[in-house]
């Protein structure tokens, strides 16, 4: 495989607004963050200053008891990346805990919001609530609004693709922004704003839980084919259809909302949702048809992220040169925050 150098051939600088994104490293990357993010991001980074940031940090705020499942997956997401088309000579790819800038801003931000504020963030409590950490909560994991605010002002990100889930942390972001600017009677951070996907949150295969790869309801970038022809027949449809000519309900169905979402033909999708619901087609033929629509998605994918790991040497060094060109853009920001706080003696 041919090694690709990255060294005075990353081009930025042309480009009006700066966008930033990640992942946490907690896991391989699913079809969930193919459509939702992934997809987004390759199109992206041909029109604007893109970073992409493997958020190791943040994702020890609830797995420090287990810190291996994040670093063991800190290459696979980097690989994840690659796969689908993100290119390192026009997406910087950085790593969280390698920037010390980030850790010391989450610290300056911390003064800025309270505790009641961290409680009130709907996205944090929901997520609290979802891991049923009771009072147990980690000091960290309640306070990754501030350190997610420090990621995004870090790189003066203008723009933030999210989920709608996502968008009380961007206010939370803001809030910080024009606090900070109200101190310094300057602008010194920038307001970000959201780019919301396409794609709602794609459910799990089973239509009841959030996608886990620990609960086997998700279909990975790296699934081959007998685990995608799975996770396929597995799938929840309309349990009310018992009969092809029973009339079927789309609704809630989980192969439909796939094959909404990853079907390339968005008008036979309409008139099988149709003759579905007329009675006539069984969940057997809606299956295959979406079966075959994603073996041939992630076929190459699944290729390319192959030759890809197989060359964790090259992987590392695409994540360390992206870091290393954003600890100078990073420690920009840093001085002129501590610069507020009157905090530059020397």
């Amino acid at each position: 495989m041919q090694n690709i150098q990255l060294s005075n051939t990353h081009q930025s600088g042309s480009v009006k607004e700066k966008i930033l994104t990640g992942d946490r490293a907690t896991g391989q990357l699913h079809l969930g963050h193919f459509v939702g993010s992934l997809q987004q991001r390759v199109k992206l980074q041909h029109c604007y200053d893109q970073t992409i940031l493997v958020a190791d940090m943040q994702g020890l705020t609830d797995n420090s008891h287990n810190p291996h499942k994040v670093s063991s997956n800190i290459l696979n997401v980097v690989a994840d990346y690659l796969a689908v088309g993100i290119d390192p000579l026009k997406t910087t790819i950085c790593l969280q805990s390698a920037i010390p800038a980030l850790a010391e801003l989450t610290m300056y931000y911390s003064n800025l919001v309270s505790i009641a504020r961290l409680e009130r963030n709907p996205t944090v409590k929901n997520e609290i609530q979802s891991k049923s950490f009771g009072r147990s909560i980690p000091a960290g994991f309640l306070t990754y609004p501030i350190s997610q605010a420090a990621d995004i002002t870090a790189f003066k990100a203008t723009m933030v693709p999210v989920g709608e889930d996502q968008l009380p942390m961007l206010e939370q972001t803001n809030e910080i922004v024009r606090k900070l600017n109200s101190i310094a009677e300057e602008e010194i951070l920038v307001e970000c704003k959201p780019l919301l996907s396409r794609v709602p949150r794609l459910p799990s295969v089973d239509g009841k839980n959030k996608m886990s790869k620990s609960m086997g309801n998700t279909i990975m970038l790296s699934s081959g084919e007998k685990d995608i022809s799975k996770a396929v027949k597995a799938m929840f449809t309309d349990p009310n259809h018992l009969k092809i000519e029973d009339p079927g309900r789309v609704e809630g169905n989980v192969v439909f909302t796939y094959l909404d979402a990853f079907h390339p033909d968005s008008t036979y999708i309409a008139e099988l949702k149709e003759n579905y619901q007329a009675g006539g087609v069984g969940d057997g033929t809606t299956k295959k048809i979406l079966e075959e629509c994603l073996q041939e998605i992630l076929k190459p994918v699944r290729q390319r992220r192959e030759n890809y790991i197989s060359d964790k040497g090259q992987l590392v060094n695409i994540l360390k040169e992206g870091t290393e060109r954003s600890q100078d853009e990073t420690n920009q920001v840093l001085s002129s925050v501590k610069r507020a706080f009157g905090l530059d003696l020397f």
